[in-house]
């Protein structure tokens, strides 16, 4: 049976995972906790915080369930106890693209990061929701990247991704950099930015005497028919004025070359705000 630490696993991601493997009978899973609000939170879930040195060094597999600003500080305590051959798993790719994990040759390291529930997987919004602070049911995809290790580090990787995220529908395999051109870049930097913006939008219609219920169905539903049109979920177009307008709000709301948030060496600027404290 493969023995996990889940360190942090009384945190935001830590508790979803918790939830998670306490399902799982198929690992025999360490639950490692400092903060006194993350004991509660897994003394809430019936689970007892074991002590981090024998959990940490028996595991074959370490997943540092930990925020950004903390991660590489308190790697450097954990990956020095790990034992020969076993595999470091990580949730996010800010932290190992800015090379402040600890490293040790002997070790394998993956990261794995779930894509959530589609909005077009025709699953209630608010399960779909569920599924990403917790409660598992609507399927969704994962990606999952091998930074240093061997193919066998990989494959062990994964299993745990796919098992701590399920169900999975499907995994993609991609590279360290691909997964940080998808988050923070794409998701975090564009798409919540972009969002953000929109509902900024829709507080000031409202504020200029739209009724609120009407703007919310009116804009919600505009943006479910737009991103279906866009990412060819169904077969469709807009309306030649919609075109027109869009072509003109264009320069107004972005900067031309706003597109280099893409490249690499932006992207390392983003996740270094990301882990710095």
């Amino acid at each position: 049976m493969t023995k996990i630490a889940l360190v942090g696993a009384g945190g935001k991601m830590g508790c979803r995972l918790t939830d998670n493997f306490k399902k799982l009978a198929s690992y025999d899973v360490s639950y490692l906790e400092i903060a006194p609000q993350g004991i509660e939170n897994l003394r809430q879930r019936g689970v007892t915080v074991c002590e981090p040195g024998p959990a940490v060094s028996e595991a074959d597999v370490v997943i540092l369930a930990l925020p950004d600003v903390a991660i590489g500080k308190l790697s450097e305590e954990i990956i020095p106890q790990m034992k020969p051959g076993a595999l470091v798993l990580t949730l996010d790719p800010a932290a190992p693209l800015d090379g402040v994990i600890a490293h040790r040759d002997d070790l394998g390291y993956v990261i794995a990061h779930p894509c959530h529930p589609s909005v077009f997987n025709w699953e209630p919004t608010e399960a779909a929701f569920r599924d990403f602070y917790g409660g598992i049911s609507a399927k969704q995809s994962v990606v999952v990247a091998l930074m240093a290790g061997t193919e066998e580090h990989y494959q062990l990787g994964e299993k745990v991704a796919q098992d701590m995220y399920g169900p999975v529908k499907d995994t993609h395999r991609i590279t360290l950099e691909q997964m940080a051109i998808l988050e923070p870049a794409m998701v975090e930097t564009l798409a919540q930015t972009c969002m953000e913006v929109v509902k900024e939008g829709y507080d000031r219609i409202v504020t200029l005497g739209v009724p609120e219920a009407a703007a919310r169905d009116f804009v919600l539903g505009h943006l479910r028919i737009q991103i279906a049109v866009l990412f060819k979920e169904v077969n469709g177009t807009f309306s030649d004025a919609a075109y027109k307008i869009s072509k003109r709000a264009k320069p107004i709301l972005f900067r031309e070359g706003w597109q280099r948030i893409f490249e690499m060496d932006d992207i390392r600027e983003q996740v270094k705000d990301i882990t710095a404290r």
